[in-house]
């Protein structure tokens, strides 16, 4: 049985009576999109956070975080150091890139109880980064337990342009899967105009498809979420469902 986190509830309380229908996303947000023969290096942030509003809330120590290039996973757990995100606890990752290639970096974190939802939580977060020219493999699926594959490819892309990706559970399409999609305002340049605003929604088609068109430059996340086929104990030790998000993290270039 996985251990889960209640370091969240306070936070998560506290949100549940000031706005109900805000998102979190599990995000994994590097330095650069592209990585050049300039910079081999990229550092990336791990948080877990409402990223349009700002508002962060600690993450522990992830299960699980790994880089994945041409099927071959590398850990990169142990080399993980805390930090800080919107002012909660968070981590952080100094990759150095030696090859071309593309990197996918998968984070699974620690499974949480989330109180307001009577469940727990568990969000697959991926993101996906060139290295040196490189393109090959953007759009395979890792094998996840859930996951969003890029159909449309997830960097050297202009805002304005429309994503599209496919939500798959256990590896299989999900018929009208509902996807959350949010931008990371980072810095606080945006305001919404209501709090519908803050998080988009779209429905997947019948092969589990979704199309977005992201109208700012910058990260833009989205989640699929769906429910396990499994139950974890909650703190007072009662069965209780699990949640899955599948996280995906993909940037847009502003025009020149």
């Amino acid at each position: 049985m996985k251990p889960f986190s209640t370091t969240l509830i306070t936070t998560s309380l506290l949100l549940a009576t000031v706005s109900p229908g805000i998102a979190h996303f599990g995000m994994v947000i590097p330095s650069e999109p592209i990585v050049t023969a300039e910079k081999r290096s990229v550092q990336l942030d791990l948080s877990f956070s409402h990223p349009f509003e700002g508002i962060g809330m600690d993450l522990v120590k992830p299960a699980k975080f790994s880089v994945i290039k041409d099927g071959e996973e590398t850990d990169l757990l142990p080399g993980l150091q805390e930090s800080k995100v919107m002012d909660h606890q968070a981590w952080r990752s100094d990759f150095q890139v030696k090859r071309p290639g593309v990197y996918h970096f998968v984070m699974e974190p620690t499974p949480y109880w989330e109180p307001t939802e009577d469940l727990s939580i568990i969000h697959y977060t991926k993101t996906i980064i060139p290295a040196f020219g490189s393109e090959d493999g953007w759009d395979q699926s890792l094998g996840l337990p859930t996951e969003i594959v890029p159909l449309l490819r997830p960097f050297g892309n202009y805002a304005g342009n429309s994503f599209s990706g496919q939500v798959l559970l256990g590896d299989k399409p999900v018929p009208g899967a509902e996807v959350e999609v949010e931008f990371y305002n980072k810095e606080h340049k945006f305001k919404a105009a209501s709090d519908y605003h803050i998080t988009q929604v779209v429905k997947a088609d019948a092969e589990g498809i979704f199309s977005f068109a992201c109208p700012q430059p910058g990260w833009w996340g989205f989640a699929a979420l769906s429910t396990a086929d499994y139950t974890l104990k909650n703190p007072q030790g009662e069965e209780k469902g699990v949640e899955l998000g599948a996280v995906l993290w993909v940037y847009m270039d502003p025009w020149l």
